[in-house]
């Protein structure tokens, strides 16, 4: 998956999440008449010349492209609207209602649309503003969380400010619990290491051929299935099969306890 890197979780970099917000509906106003188009995600259409209609938002901004639309903005990017949820933010420490790719949508309209966004520039300042003041919530969040938190709800995030912990919020949550509970959440390497081998699972050694480790049957079995996938060659498994009913099925029939 994209961003990942050894066992970290993945990170989605920004043009992949603002490739996945594209997906998100738009209303255009179409300046032409064409019929409908069909699409593996949907169909869309008929178009009528000044009849506004919903499509996603890469196909708004395709017809944006070749001026065949006009894009009309979300009523959530209104100045009005935006003013009430910078307020919110400053004065919440909770997030405010926002569409879940609310960054992403906003900065495509504001490259490519942004004759058809009244007062663009003043948008842009309230989009950016609410950005920084939710990214900033996030980081003071995080510095201020502690081990005897052991419930973290954040509600209304935006897809990009969940991108942003995403790598590390898992393990971090994960660090604090088990630094507080060492006991209750004991280390799985160690306990591994501790925990008593049973007899049943360890490897017996024939006693005529000492450096012949005898394996009970499951452990042939995975090597035959893991050595057939490694070849994809059918005779290998009969082959293997042959060796053990003739060589270790009598060396076990030996080494049981009379």
């Amino acid at each position: 998956m994209a961003g990942q890197s050894g066992s970290q979780l993945s990170l989605f970099t920004p043009d992949e999440v603002e490739f996945v917000a594209e997906d998100e509906l738009v209303e255009i106003v179409p300046n032409l008449r064409m019929d409908s188009l069909n699409f593996i995600c949907g169909d869309y259409g008929p178009f009528y010349p000044q009849i506004a209609i919903q499509v996603p938002l890469w196909l708004a901004l395709a017809l944006k492209k070749r001026g065949k639309c006009t894009i009309r903005p979300p009523q959530w990017m209104s100045i009005e609207n935006l003013t009430q949820v910078l307020e919110g933010e400053r004065e919440s420490h909770a997030f405010q209602t926002l569409p879940f790719h609310y960054v992403e949508i906003s900065r495509l309209l504001f490259d490519r649309a942004r004759d058809d966004i009244p007062d663009v520039y003043m948008v842009r300042s309230l989009v950016e503003d609410i950005r920084d003041v939710r990214f900033h919530k996030v980081e003071t969040n995080l510095e201020n969380f502690t081990n005897s938190s052991l419930v973290l709800q954040w509600k209304n995030m935006a897809a990009m400010e969940v991108n942003i912990i995403r790598a590390f919020s898992g393990r971090a949550l994960q660090a604090f619990y088990r630094h507080e509970n060492e006991q209750a959440v004991p280390d799985l390497d160690r306990t591994q290491d501790r925990q008593p081998q049973n007899l049943n699972d360890r490897p017996r050694v024939c006693r005529s051929f000492c450096c012949i480790p005898i394996f009970p049957l499951h452990h042939w079995i995975d090597k035959i299935v893991f050595i057939s996938c490694l070849l994809d060659y059918c005779p290998t498994i009969v082959f293997l099969w042959r060796a053990y009913c003739l060589f270790v099925v009598p060396l076990q029939r030996n080494l049981r306890p009379r």
